[in-house]
């Protein structure tokens, strides 16, 4: 049985700890929620059955919410829950029953965008702490100075704000700010689109976005109806409404210097994988430079790590004023290099794992383990057994497999696979 370990490298703690802002991860689910935790979140966003702009997400019944607020909280991990959409008047009545019915559960904040809902969060609970999301469109210092006079605070600031007017609202106003670091972009002002609803009858402003600017489009000539034209972008392909995904990593340092309370994440709608890679790296990035801001670089690694799972390429967006791309990726499409085939549930003291298993995996893998601060081992797998002890060739996505590892490794790890 061969294998190669790559240990997780300690960082040392400082005396003075410089101030970081704080890593904001999504958790679509409760699974994900764990994953975010375990790969060094220190705070987490989430969403109820309605009322925020995933619902398409798993997201949590009103019982589950506070259970995932005991979960985090019991772990230092902070809470925000999202009430983002834009209710129409007959939406209210059910949306004040949600406000009332988890009135008792102790998140850290809500996160909302309309300024009546706002109102009827002060209503229902004036004690309260309120962020502004990103769907208020919130692109200069006067519109944070206005949110804050309203007693919002932080503010999500628009993703379309360059660097320096970042740094120009956190000189100007006292208000906690967040940007987005990393994820999906819209080809709207701060996902304000309504392209959803013009095409398929979803609203995108109450979490129902069918996503057509990832769809695949040609060109229809008026005088040849049916004659479709591809407009040429790639082998696959056009995707001629579709953005490139956010990545921010390489300019941790400037992003600090502007002084933003926190870094989010996108991605409530994204696989597990998604959650736990992302958080995995910039966590990793985030501690190396607390540590030695005067030394930091961006690690090529940690860029490769993000390349492994499913994206569109990079871009810096709107960070640098026109969007330039981060790497070499010049398409849209969908790109990952690795397959995310399973979970450790549980590590016995004989070393035995308890793997869920997500994608078929079979004897002669090459499998990949990855935990929090960048440790990774891999293994080339030679023998598995069913739960109840049943040698097995391969093993189905939906089971369990229980396999020795030769290294450590812990609940909540990935086990991925290059992709063929």
């Amino acid at each position: 049985m061969l294998h190669t370990t790559s240990p997780s490298v300690a960082i040392p703690t400082v005396s003075v700890r410089t101030k970081l802002p704080e890593l904001l991860a999504p958790a679509g689910n409760r699974e994900k929620l764990a994953l975010a935790i375990h790969y060094g979140a220190d705070a987490v966003y989430l969403g109820g059955k309605s009322f925020g702009l995933r619902n398409k997400a798993d997201n949590f019944t009103n019982d589950g919410l506070a259970e995932a607020v005991e979960y985090a909280h019991g772990r230092g991990v902070k809470v925000y829950l999202t009430v983002n959409w834009y209710p129409s008047g007959g939406d209210i009545p059910e949306l004040l029953r949600f406000l009332e019915d988890t009135a008792a559960v102790p998140f850290d904040a809500l996160i909302a965008a309309d300024p009546g809902v706002i109102d009827l969060i002060r209503e229902v609970t004036p004690t309260r702490s309120i962020h502004l999301s990103t769907q208020a469109n919130s692109t200069n210092w006067a519109a944070a100075r206005f949110w804050q006079r309203q007693g919002i605070s932080r503010i999500n600031l628009a993703r379309e704000m360059p660097l320096e007017e970042i740094r120009q609202v956190n000189e100007k106003v006292s208000l906690e700010t967040e940007i987005f670091v990393h994820g999906a972009l819209c080809i709207s002002q701060s996902g304000r689109c309504l392209l959803s609803s013009v095409m398929t009858g979803r609203n995108a402003n109450k979490g129902e976005c069918t996503h057509p600017c990832r769809w695949n489009y040609a060109i229809v000539e008026e005088s040849r109806p049916g004659e479709y034209f591809p407009v040429e972008e790639g082998e696959r392909g056009s995707f001629i409404f579709n953005s490139r995904d956010l990545c921010l990593l390489p300019y941790l340092p400037e992003i600090v210097a502007t002084g933003v309370a926190a870094l989010k994440i996108e991605g409530r709608m994204k696989g597990a994988n998604y959650v736990a890679s992302v958080v995995r790296v910039y966590r990793e990035a985030l501690d190396r430079y607390r540590h030695d801001p005067e030394r930091y670089v961006c690690k090529s690694e940690w860029l490769e790590e993000l390349a492994k799972i499913s994206h569109r390429g990079y871009t810096t967006g709107f960070f640098f004023g026109a969007p330039r791309d981060v790497g070499v990726e010049l398409d849209s499409r969908y790109l990952r290099s690795h397959d995310f085939v399973g979970l450790v549930e549980s590590v016995a003291d004989d070393g035995v794992a308890t793997i869920g298993v997500r994608n078929r995996i079979k004897s002669g893998d090459l499998l990949e383990f990855i935990g929090p601060r960048m440790a990774a081992s891999t293994l080339l797998l030679e023998a598995m057994t069913s739960e109840e002890g049943f040698p097995l060739s391969v093993a189905q996505p939906n089971s369990r497999i229980k396999v020795a590892l030769p290294f450590p490794a812990q609940a909540n790890d990935l086990v991925r696979r290059e992709s063929k």
